[in-house]
């Protein structure tokens, strides 16, 4: 790696104690591939012995996982952090994404530092009065991994080249002068213009981040890579850059980070699109099962949806197929409904009822699942609603499917649990015990007879742990990750594919996991020798 002193940004050296390497992971723009070379990276060096972590200076993200905080207790980081520390086989902390923020509508984002909420602030306040500290988070958390690990693959955010931001680019821009790292800069062909995006995004570096850049990938490419030789030739004379990879467009299976791997909300009423676990407007079309003989799990496409990756293991089971709705969708057609985390429970229930939404599902006889914010919909109804931001609201109607209310606090809870499952209703015939996380603002309780107006009978209470409950077709629980609990994913799939009448297919043989299918990518289509980074590969000698 460079030497690198005070920079003329005026960062901060790397720490000469440490002998870690850092490669950063850039973009030509979001969504360009970098969480899946990441991941693909640290799983490569992991199964070659490497000790190596993931990490994410600033990352701006509604789906979240529980870590363990410098402090000891529980904190939120993520997904793509939590996903890569999984792939490079070392536990998430929150060290791997010390700064993460939260949209919450408006233009407002919630701030965690270091695993915990610190503010709710737009971005003019964020920069004014947050980002100093952030960018001191960072640097800590970076010097902590780079302590225990000999490689620390980082991943940048959106694109490396916003000149508007370079001054106060904590992902990209910072991190790579802090870290001393070397960077790989990820473009994607399938949106076109790959290499006029590569050529520009290296003429707006920084003259010192120019220097750093080791490589490009072009990714998500589909065809015969013979046809970019001319292309690759040309931009390797202009910049000098070496292109070390083209990686075929293959989704290996890891969660999604944000909303723009949701389906096109234009494709995702009609099923339109084709595509696999990550593409097009139905998730799960890819498993050879035919659409007559599937069934079809609708999840309403939330104004703030959080925490949306709890869906995907549905999408990987054969037969399944995951449909994310527009708000006035009709749910002719959907075999169970799945109501996913909230970012602003109240918020998205005021769109849900707007939409008529609400009275399609109480008139819906099938499965249904509300996970965390889609639990408190589900209830009668929210207290203290102003602290979710809605006006002066005391108490907000909700759907009224489960006889429980939620009240709202300020207070958060952050843990990683396991709970024993008690499977009854949309989850019978599930034992055992499930892992899982629960982030959520809010306590709910169930009502006494005499305050309840649903009518629906509770089979359990604490189906999945503290605060869930059950009816006979409707679940309601804070645990995300649920499905990724195989007892609990099974018996959910079994009821609903009894109660849609269909035969549920036979299970194929389980592919490679999404860690080692990231991996072969990068091994099978990077030259990591070409970027000069063939080095860590022996940082296990």
């Amino acid at each position: 790696m460079t030497d690198a002193g005070a920079d003329e940004g005026g960062g901060a050296e790397a720490d000469p104690e440490s002998d870690a390497d850092t490669v950063l992971i850039a973009g030509t723009a979001s969504h360009v591939g970098k969480s899946t070379l990441a991941a693909g990276l640290c799983r490569l060096l992991a199964r070659r012995g490497v000790s190596v972590a993931p990490y994410k200076a600033q990352n701006m993200s509604n789906n979240a996982r529980v870590a363990l905080a410098p402090d000891g207790e529980w904190g939120e980081v993520g997904v793509s952090q939590h996903v890569q520390a999984r792939a490079a086989e070392t536990v998430p902390t929150t060290d791997v994404n010390p700064v993460l923020l939260k949209p919450r509508g408006g233009g407002e984002s919630q701030v965690i530092v270091d695993g915990e909420a610190v503010a709710n602030a737009p971005a003019s306040t964020y920069y004014d009065d947050h980002w100093a500290t952030a960018r001191d988070a960072a640097v800590a958390a970076h010097e902590r991994l780079a302590a225990d690990h000999d490689v620390i693959v980082a991943e940048g955010a959106g694109s490396i080249a916003e000149i508007n931001l370079h001054d106060r680019d904590l992902a990209n821009v910072e991190c790579a002068r802090f870290a001393d790292a070397a960077i790989l800069i990820a473009v994607d062909i399938e949106r076109g213009g790959a290499f006029a995006s590569l050529y520009g995004t290296l003429e707006l570096l920084p003259d010192d981040l120019r220097e750093r850049v080791c490589g490009a990938v072009i990714t998500k490419f589909r065809g015969d890579p013979a046809l970019l030789e001319p292309g690759i030739d040309e931009i390797e004379a202009r910049t000098g850059v070496p292109v070390v990879g083209v990686v075929p467009h293959d989704d290996p299976g890891l969660p999604a980070e944000d909303s723009l791997s949701l389906p096109d909300a234009a494709t995702a009423e009609d099923g339109s699109g084709g595509g696999g676990t990550g593409s097009g407007g139905v998730l799960g079309t890819d498993d050879g099962v035919p659409d007559d003989e599937a069934v079809r799990v609708g999840v309403p496409r939330l104004p703030r949806i959080s925490n949306f990756t709890d869906l995907e293991p549905l999408a990987r089971e054969p037969g399944v197929r995951v449909a994310y709705l527009p708000l006035d969708a009709a749910l002719d057609g959907v075999d169970a409904v799945v109501l996913p985390g909230s970012k602003n429970t109240v918020d998205d229930l005021l769109a849900l009822r707007e939409a008529g939404f609400d009275g399609a599902l109480r008139a819906f006889d099938a499965p249904v699942v509300g996970v965390c914010g889609g639990y408190q919909l589900l209830g009668e109804r929210l207290l203290d609603a102003a602290v979710e931001g809605v006006g002066d609201r005391e108490a907000v109607p909700g759907v009224g499917l489960l006889p429980v209310e939620t009240r709202f606090s300020t207070e958060k809870r952050v843990e990683r649990v396991t709970r024993a499952v008690d499977g009854v209703g949309p989850i019978a015939g599930a034992e055992g015990r499930a892992t899982g996380y629960e982030i959520r603002a809010g306590r709910t309780r169930v009502l006494d007879d005499g305050e309840r107006d649903a009518a629906a009978t509770l089979l359990a209470t604490e189906p999945l742990g503290a605060e869930g409950v059950a009816t006979d077709r409707v679940l309601g629980t804070y645990l995300h990750g649920l499905f990724e609990t195989a007892a609990v994913r099974d018996a959910f799939v079994e009821t609903v594919f009894a109660s849609a009448g269909r035969t549920r297919p036979d299970a194929t043989t389980a592919d490679r996991s999404p860690y080692e299918r990231a991996a072969d990518l990068v091994a099978d289509h990077v030259d990591l020798a070409a970027a000069g980074l063939d080095e860590l590969l022996g940082s296990a000698e």
